[in-house]
């Protein structure tokens, strides 16, 4: 059976009660963290452009935007949504796929089930459908979309987002096929953004999730697209990754769905940052437990991180220590790890033109040097090291297998729960962060989608 068919025939017939609850948790965890993000995007200025440009193209008002009363189609609602909540590079990210699901998955699946007055119980399961079939078509090729230069976000997001919206929609296996199949024509990210740190890496997710209802709705009006869409002579692996046909596994990736869930294994950012920075962040932070330091008292930083990471957060090493943009501080392991010693912290305040400017965290970022390690962890989890040693003589070090946040090292729910608040704070009263911080969190159990979402209208303002 081809691998489209396959996803089709388990996707359009998962009912909630077949999923764990340990996993429906999981996923409802992860859908408060996604809203948190596009929250403090919205908040700190990020990634609005989207919401402009879809409100520009108006039409039927189906769905809820963040940080606007005004309701759009819903994938133009699902696009300004998917950009706000990757705005900041805060959102989670599934180790093994090297994939960023959620923020495709959710605001994919709340604009489709307000459109199509589903119920909470309904979209929690169209949820835990894509984010399964995003990373099991990542998983299948691990690092070979990056090492080409392509963005499995966007890449695999979009199949994942065409399940979730034909799970809501309840079309048939025939229809979703056919929609996987067309979808494979609208994917599309490139890398090319790092050259010059422009911000572009939030629209991806924002094109797979608008894509994904489109390419549901052709389907359902009768459009085709070919089975073979994944695996075949001329499908995504052999135009993506250089795969010849049937090279690439995704049979072995697709034969326990249900069976084994990747949803628990999706990894949350304690840092708004690349998720290849994490592990170096983390081993410096626990070094240096609790300390900062002046520019002079640090002699070098040493940092160790697998080789994909480097192209990605290393090099070229004269832009990554002195970034030219806030968005480019988010992709410099210089700057983030000077920003956390001399600072304290690696959070939102600290990627703006002010910040990146700062001479003190600058004159400690160009002490930054690398070295690669062929840690076995990697890509299962996003490892790494850092030695920093101090103008006294003496150093501190440690190294991090797995990331804070992974399966392996997890932030609890309190913690992740802290990390919604927070973020959610930076646009809403504390009345509307508690309120949408129970609706989401107890979301199978609601009627109305819309409701649960008004505190995103923010007609409230923040107090001053």
């Amino acid at each position: 059976m081809a691998a489209a068919r396959t996803i089709a025939e388990w996707a359009t017939a998962l009912e909630l009660d077949d999923v764990p609850e340990a996993v429906r948790a999981d996923a409802k965890l992860h859908l408060l963290d996604t809203i948190g993000c596009g929250l403090a995007a919205h908040a700190t200025g990020v990634a609005h452009e989207g919401r402009t440009t879809m409100a520009e193209l108006g039409g039927v008002a189906e769905a809820t935007v963040i940080g606007t009363t005004a309701r759009l189609p819903a994938p133009n609602a699902a696009f300004a949504n998917a950009m706000l909540c990757h705005g900041l590079d805060y959102d989670d990210t599934h180790s093994d796929s090297v994939s960023h699901v959620s923020t495709v998955i959710c605001p994919t699946a709340l604009s489709a089930a307000e459109a199509l007055g589903a119920s909470g119980r309904d979209t929690l399961t169209a949820i835990v459908v894509g984010n399964e079939v995003v990373c099991r078509v990542g998983m299948a090729a691990p690092g070979a979309f990056h090492a080409r230069g392509f963005h499995p976000t966007a890449i695999c997001g979009i199949f994942g987002g065409v399940a979730t919206v034909s799970r809501l929609a309840r079309a048939d296996a025939t229809i979703t096929t056919s929609a996987l199949g067309i979808a494979g024509s609208f994917a599309g990210g490139l890398f090319a953004y790092l050259a010059e740190g422009t911000p572009t890496k939030p629209m991806h997710p924002a094109w797979a999730s608008h894509g994904a209802h489109l390419a549901t709705r052709l389907a359902t009006h009768g459009a085709a697209g070919p089975s073979s869409v994944l695996e075949g002579k001329f499908g995504l692996y052999h135009a993506f990754v250089g795969g010849a046909e049937g090279e690439v596994d995704i049979e072995g990736q697709l034969r326990d769905l249900g069976a084994r869930w990747e949803t628990p294994r999706i990894a949350y950012k304690p840092f708004p940052v690349c998720h290849f920075m994490h592990g170096a962040l983390g081993a410096a932070s626990e070094g240096a437990d609790g300390r900062t330091f002046a520019p002079e008292q640090i002699d070098e930083i040493l940092v160790t991180v697998p080789e994909a990471g480097v192209s990605l957060v290393l090099e070229p090493a004269a832009e990554k220590m002195a970034p030219r943009s806030e968005y480019e501080g988010k992709f410099s392991l210089q700057y983030s790890i000077a920003s956390l010693l001399v600072r304290g912290h690696v959070s939102v305040s600290d990627f703006t033109d002010e910040a990146i400017a700062d001479p003190a965290v600058l004159s400690v970022a160009r002490t930054v040097r690398y070295e690669t390690k062929p840690y076995p962890t990697y890509p299962q989890a996003f490892p790494g090291g850092a030695v920093v040693r101090l103008s006294d003589g003496t150093s501190f070090e440690a190294d991090f297998p797995h990331q804070k946040g992974g399966p392996e090292n997890p932030l609890s729910p309190e913690e992740v729960r802290e990390k919604f608040r927070e973020n959610a704070a930076l646009a809403l009263p504390d009345a509307s962060v508690t309120a949408l911080e129970e609706a989401l969190l107890s979301f199978d159990e609601l009627d109305d989608v819309s409701a649960a979402l008004a505190p995103l209208t923010l007609t409230e303002a923040v107090p001053a």
